[in-house]
């Protein structure tokens, strides 16, 4: 495999990326913050999002000490929040059970809450040398073509056939090099559509290409369809112009985040106008209040339709402090804390955006 390596380290010295935010000082926690946000989401996303978080959390100790709703506010618009709240998690394992310093092998390493087998690796491979295969998505479609390895690489059988191939690739010497070589290659030339095979450097051997048949590898998700969920979201505005904002559950959709109190819509049941049978006993309709525009969120498994209903409201002379399961949010977002993702964009039409 030295010539595959070689041809995509020679590739990395004239076309590689060197000027993304993690790469300029490449510490377990930059590159792990990195890895982590780049999961699921595009680069060009996460720089903005990055840059902000290192400015709030520049090192795993600040991390591991603050707030989770710190943390899932400044996560906030890029969704898969699990992974911030895993990340908050393993933060304050580093701190607790290796004294603010990074373990340094790959098995310890995947032991930390939200890190498997290939964001380890490119921990270890990215920050410190240690010769240590990744197969992320980029990876997971040069090797695929590469090699003409049929079928969805997330099938247990092509995954373990790719885990192995990508072992075999990686060098024993300039592995964090290589590294973000491979990842670069599949971003930015081995792309799923339009690739620039004719500027690859792997193309002289590369199965997919000889074969005429890029468009075959990798293969594709077994297609299924979404089944569809309904609810009813209620923005009880204040006379303030506050609206109330539950913290939901830690486990489930968007947990830990805030989000309007919502009631399912069983199937087949037409929207009722009626005032929110749990209303919190603080609160006072001063109206049934009038539906907003319907939104659809989707998710992996399933879409959910919401419709929101705003409500005005005043206190009802019950004084009841804010706790961490509700607040009165500010349509000036002046309060940092984790919002989901379609409570930002109904709040977006209410007020100033994000």
């Amino acid at each position: 495999m030295s010539d595959f390596s070689d041809n995509v380290l020679a590739w990395f010295k004239s076309h590689g990326r060197r000027d993304l935010p993690w790469q300029k000082k490449p510490t377990p926690y930059r590159v792990w913050v990195s890895e982590i946000m780049l999961q699921q989401t595009q680069v060009a996303t996460v720089i903005p999002y990055y840059q902000r978080f290192m400015e709030k959390f520049p090192n795993v100790a600040e991390l591991a000490k603050a707030d989770i709703d710190q943390v899932l506010h400044l996560w906030t618009g890029l969704g898969y929040y699990a992974r911030a709240r895993n990340l908050h998690k393993a933060a304050q394992t580093v701190v607790e059970k290796f004294s603010s310093e990074f373990p340094k092998s790959v098995e310890a390493l995947e032991s930390l809450p939200g890190i498997g087998r290939s964001t380890a690796g490119a921990i270890a491979a990215l920050s410190m040398n240690i010769q240590a295969p990744i197969l992320d998505g980029n990876v997971k479609r040069v090797l695929a073509r590469f090699h003409a390895i049929e079928g969805w690489p997330e099938q247990t059988k092509i995954k373990n056939a790719l885990w192995q191939i990508a072992e075999q690739s990686t060098p024993i010497k300039d592995v964090a090099a290589y590294t973000q070589a491979i990842m670069d290659l599949g971003a930015t030339v081995c792309k799923r559509s339009n690739p620039s095979c004719d500027s690859c450097p792997l193309n002289s051997n590369c199965l997919a290409f000889t074969t005429n048949s890029i468009k075959k590898y990798p293969g594709k998700k077994p297609k299924k369809k979404l089944p569809v969920k309904s609810v009813v979201m209620y923005i009880f505005q204040n006379e303030s112009g506050e609206v109330y904002l539950e913290k939901r559950p830690p486990n489930g959709i968007w947990g830990s985040l805030y989000s309007f109190p919502e009631e399912v819509l069983e199937a087949n049941t037409a929207l009722v106008h009626e005032p929110f049978e749990n209303i919190p006993q603080h609160i006072l309709p001063l109206e049934s209040g009038k539906s907003l525009q319907p939104l659809r969120h989707t998710f992996s498994h399933y879409h959910l339709d919401i419709n929101p209903r705003m409500v005005a409201v005043k206190q009802n002379g019950v004084e009841i402090a804010e706790t961490d399961h509700w607040l009165w949010y500010p349509l000036d977002h002046s309060v940092e804390v984790g919002l989901a993702a379609p409570v930002k964009k109904l709040l977006s039409k209410l007020a100033v955006p994000l």
